[in-house]
This record gives structure tokens, sequence and C-alpha cells, in this order.
């Protein structure tokens, strides 16, 4: 199983975030890797669902992991992010999520070499889609991972 570097969370994240994907989002604490290292959730000024800023905030750690922090060669692409597992923690007086991902992607230069034979074969008649589909199916990489979120200052 293909392991991923956990990103550091020396420099506050809220920086990160801006820097890597210009937005900017009211968070704290860590990267959501451990409850000690849970990312916090300051506000929701645009009150979109908790599972939808989290999804967002899930989505960003993911690509930095597989994408943004590996050399070219190692990159992958395709990136799905899809909640499995949703629980709530009360601790100390502070409330979290607890969430497993299932995530999905496959590496860049793979992904497309397949987008290029799918484009290339639809439609023939000598174009076997569903041996095409299986094989995508085999390149593609599948983690389960958990997040932490302290959202007691959003309660």
């Amino acid at each position: 199983m293909q392991s991923f570097k956990q990103i550091s969370a020396d420099t506050p994240i809220k920086d990160v975030i801006l820097a890597a994907f210009d937005t900017s989002m009211d968070v704290a604490g860590g990267w959501g890797y451990t409850q000690e290292e849970a990312t916090v959730l300051t506000a929701n000024p645009q009150s979109l669902p908790i599972e939808q800023l989290e999804h967002m905030l899930v989505s960003m750690r993911t690509y930095l992991e597989m994408n943004m922090t590996l050399p070219e060669e190692e990159r992958y692409g395709s990136i799905n992010v899809n909640e499995k597992i949703r629980d709530t923690y009360t601790d100390n007086g502070k409330t979290y999520h607890k969430v497993t991902y299932e995530i999905t992607a496959m590496k860049e230069r793979d992904y497309a070499e397949f987008i290029d034979e799918y484009k290339d074969g639809y439609g023939k008649a000598s174009f076997d889609v569903e041996a095409h589909f299986r094989r995508r199916k085999a390149a593609t990489l599948v983690r389960n991972e958990i997040y932490w979120f302290d959202i007691s200052r959003l309660n």
C-alpha cells in the first residue's frame, strides 16, 4: 500500500491553504490526522453545510499529500474523496467530528493515457470498453483516511 507523507502544521494551515489554493478559510489547528491535531473550524462565513466545509478541507489535504508535495512523476490525479463514516465526540468540553473518507486516485500519467485511449477508441468496434474500465479500476489507488475536526467554535 502506498503511503503518503503527512502535511506539517509548522506553518498555520490557513496560510498554507491561502498560498496553495488562493482561498481564505477560517481554520486553525492541524491537518486532522489525530484528535490532538484536529482542524479547528473557527467560523463558517458562507454558512456552508458542515459536511461540505469538511469535505473541502479533506480534498485540500489530500491534494497536498498526493500531488502538490510530490515529484512530478509520482503525482496522482483524478482524486476523489467520499465520506464513509462520521462520528461525533465530546471531550473536555469540545465537540469533534471524526470522519473516515475513501480516497481514490490514479497516477497522473496513467490517467492521461487512459483518457487518450478512451478518446481514440470510443465508438470503434475494436475498442473493448469493458476491458478499458477494468484496467482503469486496477490502476486506481484506494485509501481510507481519517480526518478529525474540532467543531466546538461553530456550535
